[in-house]
C-alpha cells in the first residue's frame, strides 16, 4: 500500500457486513412462525437442527430443490417481491409430496449483487409465509451478496426442502392400474413454470401488468403464487387411497403426470372437462400458441392430479373441498401399446 492510497475495506469492495446483520435481525422473529416442536436451535448456526426421533418407524428422507425460475424477472421489473417466496417453497414442497412425504424443513439460497434489506426482507417473509401454509420450518439459509455477479436490483434465489414418508406408505405409482381416474386440483395460474414464454408474449404484446382480464389485472395473474398443496394433499392421503400423485411443473400436463404411471399404461386427457383460466386463454391468443404446446409448458389450470380408483374420487373430492381445493375428473387411465402414451382432446 503507498502513502496515497487509503486501506480497503469489505464494504468498499460491495459487501456490506452491517446490512446482512440487520437483515437477519429484521428476519429472525418473523422465521419462528414456521418452527415445528422437531427444531432444534435457532438461526445462526453453521447448520441447521431437526429431530426426526419418535415420530416415524421407518422413515425415509424425500428431498427436493429447485428455483421460482424467470418469473424472477417480471418480480424484479413489477417490484412484486413479497409473494415470490411462496413460489419457491412451493416448487419444493409439492414435489416432495408426490411421493407421500410430509415437508419437515426447509432451506433457501438469496444472492444478489448489492444487499437490499428491504427488498430481501420481503423475500424472505414470503418464505416463511410460504412455509407456514406447507407446515414446513425454515431452519436455515443463505443470503450471498456477490458484487458484479448480478445487475442492479436482481437477485436469484433458490430452496431446499426434506420431507419424510413412512417406507411402507411410500407413493410410487406401482398401484395405477387401467380404469384409474385422473382427479385434476386447480391452481392459481402458471405457478412457475413457463416464464421464459409469457416474458415473450408479453413483449409481443406490449402488455401492461394492469391490462384487465375480466376482473383481474394480468399482473396479479401472472404473480399469483404457487399454491401449496401439502396439508390438503396430506389429509387426503390419511383418509383416502391414491395410487399416484402429480405435480404439475415445467413439461405442463402433458409431461408430468405419465411420469408416475408405470409403463404399458397411457393416459387420456379430457380438456372440454375445465375451462381454461383466462390468463392461460389470453397468452395462447396473444402469443399464437399452438395447443400442444400450450399443453407441454403450463399447468393451463390445473396443478396437481390425483390418480385412484373411480368409485373413490367422490370421497376425494370432498375432502379436497373442506380444505378448500376445487377439484374435478379430468381423465382416466388406459393401456398402452405404443410410444404416444398421453392423448389430449
Amino acid at each position: 500500500m503507498t502513502a496515497t492510497q487509503p486501506p480497503l475495506t469489505y464494504r468498499d469492495a460491495g459487501v456490506d457486513i452491517d446490512a446482512g446483520n440487520a437483515l437477519v435481525d429484521r428476519i429472525k422473529s418473523k422465521v419462528r412462525r414456521s418452527f415445528r416442536p422437531e427444531v432444534m436451535g435457532g438461526l445462526g448456526g453453521f447448520g441447521a437442527l431437526f429431530d426426526l426421533s419418535g415420530k416415524y418407524r421407518e422413515p425415509v428422507l424425500v428431498s427436493g430443490t429447485d428455483g421460482v425460475g424467470t418469473k424472477l424477472k417480471l418480480a424484479q421489473q413489477w417490484g412484486r417481491h413479497d409473494s415470490i417466496g411462496i413460489d419457491l417453497v412451493g416448487m419444493c414442497v409439492n414435489d416432495v409430496l408426490v411421493q407421500g412425504a410430509e415437508p419437515l424443513f426447509f432451506l433457501d439460497y438469496f444472492a444478489t449483487g448489492k444487499l437490499d434489506v428491504e427488498v430481501t426482507a420481503q423475500v424472505v417473509e414470503g418464505i416463511v409465509e410460504g412455509c407456514v401454509r406447507a407446515g414446513c420450518a425454515l431452519i436455515g439459509g443463505e443470503t450471498a451478496e456477490m458484487p458484479d455477479m448480478y445487475a442492479p436490483g436482481e437477485y436469484d434465489l433458490a430452496g431446499f426442502c426434506v420431507g419424510a414418508v413412512e417406507k411402507s406408505q411410500i407413493l410410487d405409482g406401482h398401484a395405477v392400474a387401467a380404469g384409474d381416474v385422473l382427479l385434476g386440483i386447480d391452481s392459481s395460474g402458471p405457478h412457475s413454470n413457463g416464464y421464459s414464454l409469457i416474458r415473450r408474449v408479453l413483449e409481443r404484446a406490449g402488455a401492461t401488468p394492469d391490462l384487465d382480464l375480466g376482473g383481474l389485472s394480468l399482473g396479479d395473474a401472472l404473480m399469483a403464487p404457487t399454491t401449496i398443496y401439502v396439508k390438503p394433499i396430506l389429509a387426503l392421503i390419511k383418509a383416502h387411497t391414491p395410487h399416484a400423485l402429480a405435480h404439475i411443473t415445467g413439461g405442463g400436463l402433458l409431461e408430468n403426470i405419465i411420469r408416475v404411471v408405470p409403463e404399458g399404461l397411457g393416459l387420456h386427457i379430457d380438456s372440454r372437462s375445465w375451462r381454461l383460466p383466462p390468463v392461460f386463454d389470453w397468452l395462447q391468443r396473444e402469443g399464437a400458441i399452438e395447443s400442444m404446446e400450450l399443453w407441454r409448458t403450463f399447468n393451463c389450470g390445473i396443478g396437481f392430479v390425483v390418480i385412484a380408483k373411480a368409485e373413490d374420487v367422490g370421497a376425494m373430492q370432498a375432502t379436497l373441498t373442506a380444505h378448500g381445493l376445487a377439484s374435478r375428473v379430468i381423465g382416466e387411465v388406459l393401456p398402452s401399446t405404443d410410444n404416444h402414451r398421453v392423448r389430449i382432446d
